[in-house]
């Protein structure tokens, strides 16, 4: 982003702060307290978050850190897999996939107990955890039988980043504010009454179990240390809680903190991990003390300076429906399943998502994990870890098109940590080169084969990592990127060249053992087996991988040998093939699947988020595409879903799409699990697995964008799958492949105007809309009309140069 864009954010900063921040801006809002924790309003910082729930009498305010995970480091390496790989081989070129699977199960699993069959918090392989529970009691100095409450509302702030509550009883009207500093690094939370003497509250502190919370001082502390499932000495954690009243006492007991009498308060909140910190206890103490000493206002107004920028690189604008655009979150989402017209609902989820996105992660941290940020529980579902076979890279999908760029370096640095244990882990069960990563892994650098081969025997998720890592170069182009990134792609890729084999009946190089993840399928015999030989999925990823590291090496000019040899293993990789039902085949041979309508669609990668698969490029395969999707069908989990939207995207359906994302936003309350058709939305928008699994959240977003502007199949496309129902919009900020910055007018569905800002010297290629009769390109001054070829235009652009493309029809 350059710096006149910088400035102007900026500024338009300075005067949401003036104008009582963005009032009208995107919000979430209620007319009541959240009943679930699901409907509670997430706040987050990229380390710390807070989750508060708005009750009147009782509030809970769920607090999290993004490093507090149980378990540690452990050898789950399987020195004896090795042995019977040959046997497990035979048993797959046989067609005897059942028996290879039936042994796996002794011979080819993690030592341990693995993942704890996703209940982690308490074996080495852990478990993210709720860092602790901040009550609230509220006392209005009246018996609660004779309390009338009017005027509730609950909200959160999109560009603010900051959540409010407020009402009125018996004539007082209270207001509270929260925000997770992004500054300060602090939970600020200010309570107020517009009358003196009339805030009266206790505030203690606690979290399931492992606490121990005192007041020392003026402070109230909760420490713990979490099980790391062997010796119980797992990460410790502190917790410090600090009152600054205007007006009123202050009263301390042993664990809790009252405020008598007070006008106003506000509590700061500070903790810290011994995650890479090992005086974290001074951590937290000087982040409190930093804090104390700015008025409430200054944390304020620096901490919505700070975040704003980023939540304004992209804008989204597809008109308003007046009739819902006023309706609360909830009963918004009730009516859109009702009826489709409101389409500002979508541009609110695509910046809610963006928000969640910013809200999660920081440069120095984690990658947001299977809840992003936000957790309530010990054990939060399927350990809340990162899943290789789809959710940490659908969590980074929108990360470039949305113009997030400079948040992945978490991302970069956690696949990176996964280098030097998956040596070893290839090395253990595959007597490979390189590194590989399986399906599942934790902060603590797991690598093994998850404990069921059903799912854990799926090795493409190191190839997964990296063709996300090179999605970021080829929307940047960095070069400096790049060098840091080859070690990793040329490592994972190295893993692949030295374990595929050949298949006895064609000239291919296959993986065996591996998956589809976690599908099914039937054999000739009757049985049901998921290991196979070179499912569809691993040649699409291990195809790309190779292509990548090939043009990697010869961009910085390295490894002509190693180049040679990916090109020639991938001359010889099972293509993607149609079956005799016109679908696009999963696995080497037509098998029945198990579950026709199963969530995954592993086998669809090729054309989203991978690029091999495109309408323009492989009609035929994108026609075997489609008959698949509708083989497989719409309903299914929340991330499922959102997957879909972006393979009909890339399909040019935006009436599908449109639909998808519909399916996505069906409100629910289910908070049980449900693998199959659950999938929908909560009331504060998190998406539904169901359980609240964030990666629906985050491919949502990315299918917007996707809906809204392509560039994977080598030229730019604006709008490739507008529905009807964004009849007139505009957008600013979505990002190209190549280095450049789009925005976009329409009107009547038609693309008016288009805009192309380049971060580098480059040259874009331009797709016309097929009904367009031209197009005039103005750069600087310079207004002409440029010759189409083939449908496409060439637009040059110097680094920061801007061009606008008017469509002349």
């Amino acid at each position: 982003m350059t710096y006149k864009y910088f400035l102007l954010s900026f500024l338009i900063s300075l005067c949401f702060i003036h104008y009582g921040y963005a009032q009208n801006g995107p919000r979430l809002w209620y007319k009541q307290p959240a009943q679930i924790w699901e409907a509670s309003l997430p706040l987050g910082n990229g380390r710390l978050g807070a989750m508060p729930d708005g009750n009147i009498l009782n509030e809970n305010i769920v607090l999290n850190d993004i490093t507090l995970w149980s378990g540690g480091p452990q050898d789950a390496d399987d020195p004896e897999a090795v042995k019977y790989l040959p046997e497990i081989r035979r048993l797959l070129f046989e067609g005897k996939n059942d028996e290879a699977e039936a042994l796996m199960y002794k011979t080819f699993v993690s030592k341990g107990p693995g993942s704890g069959q996703g209940k982690g918090a308490n074996v080495p392989y852990g478990s993210y955890q709720v860092l602790g529970n901040l009550h609230l009691k509220l006392d209005y100095g009246i018996d609660t039988s004779l309390i009338q409450v009017s005027g509730y509302k609950r909200a959160l702030s999109l560009d603010s980043a900051i959540a409010s509550s407020s009402y009125t009883i018996n004539g007082v009207n209270y207001k509270r504010e929260y925000f997770s500093s992004f500054t300060d690094d602090v939970i600020i939370i200010r309570l107020s009454a517009d009358q003196p003497g009339k805030l009266n509250l206790t505030v203690n502190l606690d979290r399931p179990e492992r606490y121990k919370t005192t007041v020392e001082g003026e402070e109230m502390v909760m420490r713990g240390q979490l099980n790391n499932g062997t010796d119980g000495n797992g990460m410790r954690y502190i917790t410090k809680v600090r009152l600054k009243p205007e007006g009123g006492n202050i009263i301390a007991d042993d664990s809790t903190l009252q405020l008598q009498q007070a006008n106003a308060v506000v509590l700061y909140v500070s903790a810290a991990t011994d995650y890479k910190e090992a005086d974290f206890e001074k951590k937290a103490s000087d982040l409190m003390r930093m804090a104390v000493q700015k008025p409430y206002a200054t944390l304020k107004t620096e901490h919505v300076r700070a975040f704003q920028p980023l939540l304004h690189s992209a804008t989204l604008d597809l008109g308003v429906n007046p009739k819902v655009e006023g309706l609360p979150t909830d009963e918004r989402l009730k009516a859109f399943e009702k009826e489709a017209d409101d389409p500002g609902l979508a541009a609110l989820y695509f910046q809610y998502g963006r928000y969640l996105l910013i809200s999660s992660t920081r440069p120095g941290l984690l990658p947001p994990n299977l809840q992003g940020l936000w957790a309530n529980t010990i054990d939060t579902p399927w350990n809340g870890d990162y899943h290789l076979d789809i959710n940490i890279q659908m969590n980074h999908w929108p990360l470039d098109v949305t113009n997030l760029p400079m948040l992945n370096q978490p991302f970069f640095d956690l696949v990176e940590s996964l280098v030097e244990p998956g040596e070893k882990t290839a090395k253990v069960y595959y007597q490979g080169e390189g590194w590989v990563a399986h399906v599942i892994t934790n902060v603590w650098g797991y690598t093994s084969p998850g404990e069921h081969p059903s799912w854990g025997a799926t090795n493409s998720g190191s190839g997964w990592l990296c063709h996300m890592l090179w999605r970021h170069y080829a929307f940047t182009q960095d070069t400096a990127y790049l060098r840091k990134l080859y070690p990793v792609i040329k490592g994972s890729a190295e893993f692949y060249l030295s374990t595929l084999v050949k298949h006895p009946e064609h000239e291919w190089l296959v993986t065996a053992p591996s998956n589809s993840p976690e599908n099914a399928f039937r054999l000739p015999n009757g049985k049901t087996a998921h290991v196979a030989i070179a499912p569809t999925v691993d040649n699409q990823i291990i195809r790309q991988l190779f292509s990548h590291v090939i043009e990697a090496s010869q961009t910085l000019d390295i490894d002509a040998g190693f180049r040679s040899k990916l090109k020639e293993a991938r001359a010889k990789l099972p293509p993607s093939r149609i079956g005799a039902d016109g679908r696009l085949m999963e696995w080497l041979k037509e098998y029945e699947e198990a579950d026709p309508h199963h969530r995954h669609v592993s086998h669809l990668w090729g054309v989203y988020p991978g690029n091999e698969i495109t309408l323009s490029g492989t009609p035929e395969l994108a026609k075997a595409v489609e008959a698949s999707l509708e083989k497989r069908g719409d309903i299914s989990t929340g991330w499922s879903l959102a997957w879909k939207i972006n393979l009909w995207a890339r399909l040019g359906d935006g009436d599908r799409a449109f639909k998808l994302l519909r399916d996505l936003l069906k409100p629910t309350n289910y908070q049980g699990f449900n693998m199959n058709d659950g999938g929908g939305t909560y009331p504060n928008l998190f998406c539904a697995h169901p359980p609240f699994q964030i990666d629906g959240n985050f491919g949502g977003t990315a299918g917007i964008a996707e809906m809204l502007v392509q560039s994977h199949a080598g030229f730019i496309q604006f709008l490739p799958a507008l529905p009807p129902q964004w009849k007139d919009g505009n957008y600013e900020g979505l990002r190209v492949r190549g280095g450049g910055v789009t925005g976009a007018k329409w009107k009547d569905n038609v693309l008016q105007q288009a805009s192309l800002q380049a971060d580098i010297t480059n040259t874009f290629r331009v797709k016309v809309p097929e009904n367009a009769k031209g197009v005039r390109v103005k750069i600087n001054k310079s207004n002409r009309k440029k010759k189409m070829q083939g449908g496409v235009v060439e637009v040059a652009l110097e680094k920061d140069q801007k061009a606008i493309l008017t469509f002349i029809y």
